[in-house]
């Protein structure tokens, strides 16, 4: 993940003012919580799966929260804090350093936008506008239309009418029909009794160029990556997608279609309606999925896929399914 510039940091802070535990490094401060590919020596990452061994391994972060059976793929100039629990510790620690990113509260900066800052941009009725926005020539934002602090909007868009975009970096030549949410925190929080834990999401939505995103979809931001879409995907009406999933170039996804987070979508992926993407899968390229799958394991480039759980055509073919 890059620079966050849409919540206030707070640090740095030692290990022991993290997690009450010495270290090697007594000198090391540490800045910033970051994906295991992403992290560097002053910055804390995570690694609470197997399939995630070889990021792990090659990982420059300095310092990982994970458990006592994965701490062996660490690098040894990584220092291993190991815990029960890894998300619940990662949301501890990122509510520290992110104090104001477990809740989505509003933007006090929000006012109407000036002519003279924004003299190349088209706006509707009631636009509301916050600090340090960026908007490019020949944009169109319709009535009703709020955009949050320190967003980026390219050149050549077409916002719609009763549109929120916040924590968000849009292309140019980007159109995003009325009604969409894009931004906003996702559905993560740790169970306990009595009261959960809510989990600071910390990324950003990144729209590529020549994206469309259809009325009323819902597009979270990154929990501790990015959500991010590639150039050219067009998303139907009432699409939801979770937080950290990552869609390739050229991909068509169908109305009422639903991602679960962490999933990520090769180039030229066709996704029918109401189909369900779950969790931490990889999708490769070329990949069909019919209209009202269940996608629940990986699947590899140029498959075609239908049913729940989704299986290669033929196969859904033989069991003697309808198709409809």
């Amino acid at each position: 993940m890059s620079e966050n510039n849409f919540f206030e940091r707070k640090g740095p802070f030692s290990l022991k003012e993290l997690f009450n535990v010495k270290s090697k490094e007594k000198k090391i401060k540490f800045v910033d919580v970051k994906i295991l590919s992403s992290a560097k020596k002053n910055d804390i990452t995570f690694f609470d799966s197997i399939n995630y061994k070889d990021f792990a391994s090659n990982t420059k972060a300095g310092c990982c929260i994970t458990t006592d059976k994965l701490k062996a793929y660490l690098p040894t100039r990584c220092t291993p804090v190991l815990v029960k629990n890894v998300l619940f510790e990662l949301a501890k620690i990122t509510k520290k350093f992110y104090p104001l990113a477990d809740v989505d509260y509003p933007d006090t900066t929000l006012r109407k936008p000036k002519t003279s800052k924004y003299s190349n941009v088209k706006f509707g009725n009631n636009v509301l506008i916050g600090k340090n926005v960026k908007i490019g020539k020949n944009t169109v934002i319709g009535s009703n239309t709020i955009v949050e602090h320190n967003v980026s909007v390219g050149k050549n868009c077409v916002i719609g009418s009763q549109i929120v975009i916040k924590n968000s970096i849009i292309g140019d030549d980007v159109v995003i029909q009325d009604g969409a949410k894009i931004g906003l925190k996702g559905f993560g929080f740790i169970p306990l009794k009595g009261k959960n834990f809510r989990f600071p999401h910390i990324g950003r939505v990144i729209l590529k160029n020549n994206v469309e995103i259809g009325s009323s979809c819902t597009i979270d931001r990154g929990s501790v990556d990015d959500t991010i879409i590639g150039e050219n995907t067009f998303l139907d009406n009432q699409v939801h997608m979770a937080h950290n999933v990552k869609v390739g170039k050229n991909c068509m996804i169908a109305g009422q279609v639903g991602f679960a987070g962490s999933s990520t979508l090769g180039d030229n992926v066709s996704i029918g309606g109401q189909a369900g993407i779950s969790g931490h899968l990889k999708i490769g390229n070329n990949v069909k999925i019919g209209g009202g799958s269940g996608v629940v394991k990986d699947i590899e480039d140029n498959s075609v896929v239908m049913g729940y759980p989704a299986v290669p055509l033929k196969e859904f073919l033989k069991k003697g399914q309808k198709v409809e």
